[in-house]
């Protein structure tokens, strides 16, 4: 190809997205090595050849790709891209690319795809999320999705191949070819030691000309990426997306129970909440950030009009709250240079739980390796205040208790922050009681697990049998009630003379969170996401199974109605409050709710006489 026929085809991939990402060496190769097919709409389909994947970039007409049952899953036009799938899975994909009107396509080869993946992170990571693009065709949240294929129980393999470390690699790779598939499980004593992978073995055997008489040990990865049964699909592709990987072994109580791929996510179409989050991850500045923002009311009203568990909308919203933080830190970091040193976002309270809903206000934190110099104080201090500024333009408004990273307060070095959890702990004032309902339910959503894992462990240590603490703990979360009275009729908040209605979040799900912080801390269990913290007190034989299932429906359907009244607000045009009008309630919704208080006064009763009677 002369040089007249490469200056088009440079000025074109120059201008798509990520080719704009790669240096001028990397797309003159890419440009010289590509090849041209023009497809007529006589033909009806794009011959692809599923033994011989490509990268298919449409430079003129239009096409659209259909499964094997002829649903549409996208449409492309100029600059779109297809055939990303295999190649990124190393599996065939059967599905079919009708044209719609005469094109040009641009093909380029495998090697060349992986030769530019390696070379730029961008471009890696561009169509390592491409995959949910195929969604765009979809306008409106497809709730069927979520409510029954949304864990990835639904999608993984429960037959994976495994192997034991000592195997040969070329045996590995033997039967990797005759099961079809892109993986393989190393198993040691029936623990899971490692995975070998299409990538493992292109990278660290044929491009290293490593022997593939030597066991398979030495090129797996080690120590892989798991993920529990429960997880949900969206939770699985961004463990994917964060970590670079494209199979995620998933296990329970540390035994194998099965393995996900990119693949069977892809397959599953999975819905908007995916869409959200990769459209966030593409964007480079403020401005763009704050107009994706504004899709999370309707994602939210999409969710509570399908009826969806509060618990799943928790974690979805959440989810997204998550990515859009990580990505403002990403691209204040972009201008303000590398970190001097490492550090932790923490979220706290109710981002902390997974549990958000309309009306979130900011509770988030830093946590520093050590103490800063000026200079890191300086960087920091620039840092979280255009974090904390990009929250508030995204809709999530400034705390009115200024619990911000951007906050001097709440930013401190491992050292500070174990110095002041020791504090609350062993010296609970009322104003350390206030703070443990906020600070207790913290995670970290950006920066090392082992830093944040360094504090967690400190707090558990310190809490863990302090019965002093504990029963300050339980002494403060009794002094609310749930808004029943006497013959179990509702009491109703009061602003002056107008009825405001009956407290779903604070006479309600905080109670329950409340209760079940206490348990959890008792006994040192780390994770602080509500239900999940129920289930693990159940397992424990800490709460009674039936009383903890109680609680359990209790904060699902307290939380579900503060979710739909909500919903309601919003398609009146009403402020979106937490309170509750008991004529809005049908005469069995009445009931049920008034079952659902009555379990939590239970739940009150039986901690005080678990914690309180060791005081």
């Amino acid at each position: 190809m002369d040089a007249s026929e490469l200056q088009p085809i440079m000025q074109f991939l120059e201008q798509q997205v990520p080719f704009s990402y790669l240096d001028h060496g990397r797309l003159l190769s890419c440009c010289r090595s590509l090849n041209i097919g023009y497809y007529s709409k006589a033909s009806a389909f794009v011959p692809l050849d599923p033994q011989h994947p490509q990268l298919y970039i449409v430079r003129s007409g239009a096409f659209e790709i259909h499964d094997t049952h002829g649903k549409l899953l996208d449409r492309l036009g100029e600059g779109d891209y297809f055939g990303f799938p295999s190649l990124l899975s190393g599996e065939q994909t059967n599905n079919r690319v009708l044209i719609l009107e005469d094109g040009l396509v641009y093909h380029i080869t495998p090697d060349m795809f992986d030769t530019l993946r390696t070379a730029n992170r961008e471009f890696d990571r561009f169509f390592n999320r491409a995959f949910a693009k195929r969604l765009l065709a979809q306008a409106k949240f497809d709730t069927k999705d979520l409510t029954t294929t949304s864990r990835i129980t639904a999608l993984m393999s429960t037959s994976p191949q495994m192997i034991a470390p000592t195997m040969p690699i070329f045996e590995a790779a033997k039967i990797m070819r005759q099961a079809r598939v892109s993986s393989i499980l190393v198993v040691d004593n029936h623990k899971l030691v490692g995975i070998l992978t299409d990538r493992d073995l292109r990278n660290r055997v044929l491009a290293e000309n490593l022997d593939g008489t030597l066991p398979v040990y030495q090129a797996m990865t080690s120590h892989p990426v798991t993920i529990h049964s429960r997880a949900l699909i969206f939770e699985a592709v961004l463990q994917m997306s964060e970590h670079n990987i494209h199979h995620l072994p998933v296990v329970e109580n540390g035994h194998m129970l099965g393995i996900v791929t990119h693949t069977d996510i892809l397959r599953a179409q999975s819905s908007q909440p995916l869409l959200l989050i990769d459209e966030i991850d593409r964007q480079h500045d403020l401005s763009s950030l704050i107009l994706v923002s504004k899709q999370i009311p309707l994602l939210l009203q999409n969710l509570i009009s399908a009826d969806a568990r509060a618990q799943e909308i928790g974690r979805v919203l959440t989810a997204v709250t998550d990515a859009l933080t990580r990505r403002l830190i990403v691209l204040n970091q972009q201008i303000l240079g590398q970190a001097p040193m490492a550090f932790c976002w923490l979220a706290f309270g109710s981002q902390g739980r997974q549990d958000q809903a309309a009306c979130s206000d900011q509770d988030n934190g830093l946590l520093l390796a050590h103490e800063p110099d000026d200079a890191a104080k300086g960087y920091f201090d620039a840092l979280t205040t255009a974090v904390c500024a990009g929250l508030d333009e995204c809709g999530y408004v400034y705390c009115p208790g200024n619990i911000m990273a951007q906050n001097p307060q709440w930013r401190m070095s491992l050292t500070r922050w174990r110095s002041l959890f020791k504090h609350w702990i062993n010296e609970p004032d009322p104003h350390a009681l206030m703070h443990c309902s906020i600070f207790f339910d913290l995670r970290s959503i950006y920066g090392p697990a082992s830093l944040f894992d360094g504090l967690q462990e400190t707090i558990l240590d310190q809490a863990q049998g302090n019965d002093i603490f504990l029963a300050a703990l339980t002494g403060n979360a009794l002094l609310n009630a749930p808004p029943l009275g006497f013959f179990r009729q509702f009491v109703l908040e009061r602003d002056g003379s107008e009825v405001k209605g009956i407290d779903l979040k604070h006479k309600g799900s905080v109670l329950i969170n409340d209760i079940v912080r206490i348990y959890a801390l008792s006994a040192g269990i780390k994770d602080v996401n509500t239900a999940q913290r129920i289930r693990v007190l159940m397992e424990q034989q800490i709460i009674h199974r039936k009383d903890a299932l109680d609680l359990a429906d209790a904060h699902e359907f307290i939380a579900h109605m503060r979710l739909s009244n909500q919903g309601y607000q919003h398609t009146h045009a009403m402020s979106m409050t937490n309170y509750l009008l008991p004529t809005h309630l049908s005469s069995l919704m009445r009931h049920q709710l008034k079952d659902a208080f009555n379990v939590v006064h239970n739940a009150q009763v039986g901690l005080k006489l678990k914690i309180m009677r060791r005081y």
